[in-house]
């Protein structure tokens, strides 16, 4: 008797101590990828789950895909009725929008796609063109009350591009916390959630890229952070330009004139509790630009960020605000 309640004392001992399988898994989403880590007792696989969360969330906010809600809305159906997943980030949204005066606006969409960097064609632009599609662009002009009603004047449209991605990470996050899952890393396309720590109690290490790498085949990392129960996004301007007669177009527009940024401000982490909001206001401060970002940032706590600038002769500057500096990994 002794030997049989010894031998399962040591059977308990060993289950207990028994570090947690990792698992590791790739997809593709929203247009770029997607990848997770955790770690599970169990060991269990929840790529079918997420694969199907994810083609949920683009029936809701992806303006790719003709039947969504928001490509429905944006079409004029009135006989849509917008979901949770709908209703939730239109009011984040909205809230950034107004927090940053206009830097950030969900209905910047219409200069998006004229500018060539949205779905549709690129349009001839000059300064009538601008200003005839700057009547469609404010934020305080369409509202969605409590019962999912929307109110938009004629032509207004949403555009949840700048927030949605960050979004569906916390989403992939709070699912697999649902699960009973405490370590677990979600990226996707950058925008990445990191929660718990590693077996040996170490953070997580994320990388942000170096903007000199002019394509995709050649990224490379100039920066690791830690990060643990936070969220990091990176917005930038150094991969989606075009060039026209000399001149270089962003990717970024800015809802108050119209135009493409023309600052040196090249890329921007910030780092959140949850990666819509790193998401949000790192599309934020690349309108802003350096200068006004910092501003924004010391009267807003909550919020850290790290800049990259571009310099004379291709030489890159860089800029952390306190707190994002105490992630920084040093180099030996």
């Amino acid at each position: 008797m002794f030997a049989v309640i010894a031998a399962m004392a040591s059977l308990a001992l060993n289950s207990c101590t028994e570090p947690p399988e990792k698992v590791m898994f790739t997809g593709e989403t929203q247009g770029t990828y997607y990848a997770i880590t955790y770690f599970d007792k169990e060991g269990r696989d929840f790529q079918p789950a997420i694969d199907s969360i994810l083609h949920e969330f683009d029936l809701s906010v992806s303006m790719w895909v003709p039947e969504s809600i928001i490509s429905r809305v944006n079409n004029g159906d009135s006989t849509v009725v917008p979901d949770e997943w709908f209703i939730d980030i239109y009011r984040k949204a909205k809230a950034v929008s107004e927090k940053t005066e206009g830097a950030f606006d969900f209905t910047v969409g219409p200069l998006v796609n004229a500018w060539g960097f949205g779905f549709k064609g690129k349009i001839k632009m000059d300064q009538a063109k601008v200003d005839s599609l700057m009547k469609y662009v404010d934020y305080r002009k369409v509202t969605l009350d409590e019962s999912g009603r929307i109110t938009r004047p004629a032509g207004f449209k949403f555009d949840f591009n700048a927030i949605a991605q960050g979004y569906a990470v916390d989403m992939l996050g709070n699912y697999l916390k649902s699960q009973g899952l405490e370590n677990y890393l979600v990226d996707i396309g950058g925008e990445v959630l990191g929660k718990g720590q590693k077996p040996d109690r170490s953070p997580w290490i994320v990388g942000i890229e170096n903007p000199a790498a002019d394509s995709i085949s050649e990224r490379n990392v100039s920066t690791k952070v830690r990060l643990s129960n936070m969220a990091v996004s990176t917005s930038g301007n150094y991969r989606k330009y075009r060039i026209e007669n000399g001149i270089r177009y962003s990717h970024t527009i800015d809802p108050h004139t119209g135009y493409p940024v023309t600052h040196s401000l090249l890329s921007v982490t910030v780092l959140a509790s949850d990666c819509a909001t790193a998401d949000a206001f790192a599309t934020s401060f690349m309108v802003m630009g350096l200068e006004k970002s910092k501003a924004f940032i010391e009267k807003n706590p909550g919020l850290e960020a790290f800049f990259i600038c571009s310099e004379e002769n291709s030489i890159y500057s860089t800029y952390a605000t306190k707190g994002f500096e105490s992630i920084i990994v040093q180099e030996q």
